[in-house]
């Protein structure tokens, strides 16, 4: 499935909301901290000499009588020697004193044998090693991590066409069913069964055209060649459609903020819920998201965004209804540039392919986010809705004269067993398809995988 979010190429982290880990102050430095003395607060000095000095006077405390005086014989001391030592100055400066206990005992070195066991240095970790959930995972425990939830997404994808795949597979065996040649009345039968998954009438003349050449030249001889040669016709279609239109984000330059992602297409196509799901993938790639609720023609539209914005966790700017959009397109790319958004998704009203005044209204945005923001909207996703297969077509012409559609997101692919019009749109529009939506779940919005599709359309 690969990451749903790429652009992004400096310090790249695992993904999946993970951020930066807070640095930590190099192991030496704690060693070195450790093992210097500690010195005395400050006055400490000072005042043990003063101590030393002027010795603090001890009072004897009154305990009911009065101490007897003792006759001079039994001091030791003469009259004369009295005197002499009442009379001798103290000295100016008084004899060395040993410094505190406490003092020394703190700057006394400690031995090797009675220095306390040291916890051994953990092993060295990437610059990913934490997360904002407070784990302490390696990086290969993270990569570990991103490639299961890829590998859950490619089941899921797989399952989401899982009605197409029963579809084509049962009416492509039935064909085959006691077949042991290829002869015209198979290629026929296989004509049917391809244009019964919604794969189109064009596309599928097309494909067994180098069908039966291949056959003519002997190149396939069997069944299993066949379902060999079919499958590479598709993927080859799918593959094409990737050199036009935008097939990653990766093509504009990180100093271009923000990406500008432009949603259109009619109404009940599943718009606004592509977009609450777009933002909280690309969000959860550790990107600054911001929408804009640009369609003010519709009373629910920006509630239905009001809801999903903060279902993710993304701020959104509005404005009440009737308001010019491309006066909201326009507040929110100054926000965007504001908060240094990396990723605004626009929402747009949902127009009808033949009317001419939404449609301008539509150029006049491209304009106003073209003057704010260099290329923008360097995205311009049409959402259409897989169900309505080969109608959908028509919907995507007309949007692709005015809107400059740069690719396709295609939605309730799960719900349909003509998912083969994925195979059509690519090849009748040349604009690869970037999303597939897969349920009603936040998270149900993954990578449009051709050679997943395809190879899951034959398991």
């Amino acid at each position: 499935m690969g990451l749903f979010w790429r652009r992004k190429k400096e310090d790249r982290y695992v993904t999946l909301g993970l951020n930066r880990p807070a640095a930590e102050p190099a192991e030496e430095s704690k060693e070195e901290a450790a093992r210097a003395p500690l010195e005395p607060p400050a006055g400490a000095a000072a005042a043990a000499l003063e101590s030393a000095v002027n010795p603090p006077v001890i009072e004897p405390v009154p305990t009911g009588g009065t101490p007897t005086p003792q006759p001079a014989a039994e001091t030791g001391l003469t009259e004369a020697r009295k005197e002499e030592v009442i009379e001798t100055p103290r000295p100016a400066t008084p004899p060395a004193q040993p410094e505190p206990r406490e003092t020394v005992r703190e700057r006394a070195p400690v031995s090797q044998e009675t220095r306390p066991p040291q916890p051994a240095r953990p092993a060295a970790r990437s610059s990913f090693s934490s997360s904002i959930l407070g784990l302490d995972r390696s990086a290969e425990e993270l990569q570990a991590e991103v490639e299961a939830l890829e590998q859950t997404y490619a089941a899921r994808f797989s399952r989401a066409i899982e009605a197409t795949r029963e579809s084509l597979s049962e009416r492509i065996d039935t064909v085959f069913q006691n077949r042991k040649q290829i002869d015209a009345e198979l290629l026929d039968e296989l004509e049917e069964a391809l244009i019964a998954a919604d794969i189109g009438v064009p596309v599928t003349l097309e494909i067994l055209d180098h069908v039966r050449r291949a056959v003519t030249r002997k190149e396939i001889g069997d069944i299993a060649a066949l379902k060999a040669a079919l499958k590479g016709e598709l993927l080859s279609i799918l593959r094409e459609s990737e050199e036009k239109g935008v097939a990653s984000e990766e093509s504009v330059p990180e100093a271009v903020a923000p990406y500008v992602i432009m949603v259109v297409g009619v109404n009940g196509v599943g718009k606004t819920t592509t977009i609450g799901k777009l933002a909280q993938r690309i969000k959860a790639e550790g990107n600054d998201v911001l929408i804009c609720a640009a369609d003010t023609f519709r009373a629910a539209a920006s509630d239905q965004l009001a809801i999903w914005a903060e279902r993710t966790g993304v701020p959104l700017i509005q404005q009440k209804q009737g308001t010019d959009p491309a006066a909201v397109l326009f507040d929110a790319l100054k926000a965007a540039k504001a908060r240094g958004s990396d990723v605004l998704i626009v929402d747009t009203a949902g127009r009808l392919h033949n009317k001419a005044n939404l449609m301008a209204e539509l150029e006049k945005m491209k304009r106003v986010a073209g003057r704010e923001v260099e290329g923008a909207p360097h995205e311009t996703l049409l959402v259409l809705d897989a169900v309505t297969g080969q109608n959908g077509l028509e919907q995507a012409r007309q949007f692709l004269k005015t809107a400059g559609v740069t690719g396709i997101v295609l939605t309730k692919l799960d719900g349909t067993a003509k998912g083969g019009i994925a195979v059509a749109i690519s090849k009748e529009l040349g604009l690869p398809i970037r999303y597939a939506g897969i349920g009603e779940k936040v998270d149900d919005l993954v990578v449009f995988d051709p050679e997943q599709y395809v190879n899951g359309l034959f398991a």
